[in-house]
């Protein structure tokens, strides 16, 4: 098996590849490792509507799930057990990319309960927690950079534990996560941590962006509104990018880096394009930049694979063109800040919707075992 060009391309870019899905099947059908081999992939994240989808599907689960019911166990040790079981099997597939990169890549996610988004401390406990049970150095624990999951994100790095930072919508909250990133590598330094072996991803997601400001740029809808449509989302990473560089080149990282620290990663997420005007690898093709993540799901890496056109850098010397998108959005009407306080929130109810139907299907699926 060979490399796709395009994702050869996007890796020589800077870019790491990574899934954005995980299940069973994909693992017990060698699917996830094909990926590694043939699309570039060097990393896997999951979230609650990813686990959701994956446990109701087919029959993967079905004879684990009649061994846990036989023990008697309730439904939250079911699912954590299994999404657990999923994520350390991830890990391992993915363990040969961890070592090449220095821990760089090679990573696998995953997110503390969503119901927890906004409980700092019992956050915390929770990722201690799956870092534990989960027991490999290439896990990432993810928590939502809600006002109350910045100390959390701090706490859980003073702690040694690597961090995916997820639900980023704003270049303001993100220069907050760094902020927390930076607190938190601190505190680790304190505590005697290696720093080296610290690592962390800054979640920014894209396409939702595009969705909730082109809905809202219609109901205006003059010309000058209507023009700004499917520009906000790759404006708004293109700053966040812009406000990564600077962060990571100023003192305050400069005194860490001489202990080893790494700097945290812009990730691309939510790249799945929603809008059939626009092109299916948009927020791929678009956003291509050294030390950069972008984690797709499996029909963006299909698009990709089949007839993404891979440039280089499309980010370097945007950030003025960008902020002019967002002075035109103000402009015309567009309140940002509603828009990302939107966003934030109707992210952790998403998760906690799927959290919850999750917990439904696998109650009833245990009682179908008894």
């Amino acid at each position: 098996m060979t490399q796709n060009p395009k994702f050869a391309a996007l890796s020589a870019a800077g870019v790491s590849v990574w899934l954005d899905d995980l299940s069973r099947d994909r693992l017990t059908s060698g699917n996830l490792a094909e990926l590694v081999a043939t699309r570039s992939v060097v990393g896997v994240t999951t979230n609650p509507t990813i686990f959701q989808k994956a446990l109701e599907k087919g029959h993967a689960y079905d004879a684990q799930l009649a061994e846990l019911a036989a023990r008697d166990a309730d439904v939250d040790a079911v699912i954590r057990t299994v999404t657990t079981d999923d994520v350390r099997n991830a890990c391992d597939v993915l363990a040969a990319a961890w070592e090449a990169t220095d821990g760089v890549d090679g990573r696998v996610s995953i997110e503390v309960d969503p119901r927890l988004a906004h409980d700092t401390d019992k956050t915390v406990a929770q990722a201690v927690e799956l870092w534990k049970i989960v027991d490999r150095p290439n896990l990432f624990i993810k928590i939502p950079a809600t006002k109350a999951g910045l100390p959390a994100i701090s706490a859980v790095l003073a702690e040694g534990i690597s961090v995916n930072v997820t639900l980023i919508f704003s270049v303001e909250r993100h220069r907050e996560v760094m902020d927390a990133y930076l607190a938190g590598l601190e505190a680790a330094k304190a505590a005697g941590h290696d720093l080296s072996k610290i690592h962390s991803v800054a979640s920014f997601f894209v396409s939702r962006v595009d969705t909730e400001i082109d809905a809202r740029l219609e109901k205006i809808g003059s010309a000058q509104a209507l023009a700004l449509r499917g520009k906000a989302g790759l404006a708004n990473a293109r700053l966040a990018y812009a406000a990564y560089e600077e962060v990571f080149a100023g003192e305050r990282f400069a005194a860490l880096a001489a202990e080893g620290a790494r700097v945290q990663r812009p990730l691309w997420a939510s790249t799945g394009v929603k809008n059939p005007d626009y092109p299916d690898t948009l927020y791929v093709t678009e956003l291509v930049a050294a030390h950069t993540v972008n984690t797709m799901p499996e029909a963006t890496l299909d698009a990709v694979a089949d007839h993404g056109e891979i440039t280089g850098d499309t980010i370097a010397g945007t950030a003025s063109a960008s902020q002019e998108v967002f002075d035109q959005l103000a402009a015309v009407g567009i309140d940002l800040t509603d828009v990302f306080l939107v966003l934030e929130k109707e992210g952790v109810e998403k998760f906690e919707a799927s959290w919850g139907e999750l917990l439904d299907a696998t109650a009833a699926q245990l009682q179908e075992t008894k």
